[in-house]
């Protein structure tokens, strides 16, 4: 079964190593066969990576989209997953979730387990804030 895109007028999309924008109409199309395929939504930009579950998100997108270098890449998320938990062992079944995606190569789902690894983080940093603003 292909995968079906429908793409707004100028939405981009990463294929591959290629960088596509769509024209001035919406579009869709099928993809017949395997490929890294991002949408301009869940791109994020090395310069977004601020945090550390932001960063463990741009690891993850870069296996998915650049397997010349997958060595490089395992080894600095799996760096950042155990600082990640020391500093934060709530964050463990989140990781754990992320961490057998990463194994089994399923680069895309782990992307999405990373969103929510986001999420908790900004929760957490929101609680902490709020603790701190109210001299707990």
């Amino acid at each position: 079964m292909s995968l079906k895109i429908r793409l707004k007028p100028n939405e981009k999309m990463l294929v591959g190593h290629a960088v596509i924008r769509n024209g001035d109409k919406a579009s869709e199309f099928h993809v017949e066969n395997t490929a890294a395929i991002l949408r301009e939504k869940d791109i994020m930009k090395e310069d977004a990576a601020t945090s550390p579950a932001r960063r463990l998100y741009f690891l993850v997108q870069l296996m998915y989209v650049d397997n010349e270098n997958l060595v490089t890449y395992h080894n600095a998320y799996w760096d950042l997953t155990r600082q990640i938990l020391v500093a934060a062992p709530s964050t463990a079944k989140l990781l754990e979730e992320i961490g057998s995606r990463v194994v089994s190569h399923d680069y895309y789902q782990a992307m999405k387990s990373a969103k929510k690894l986001i999420d908790h983080e900004q929760q957490l940093l929101s609680s902490l804030v709020n603790t701190t603003a109210n001299g707990n």
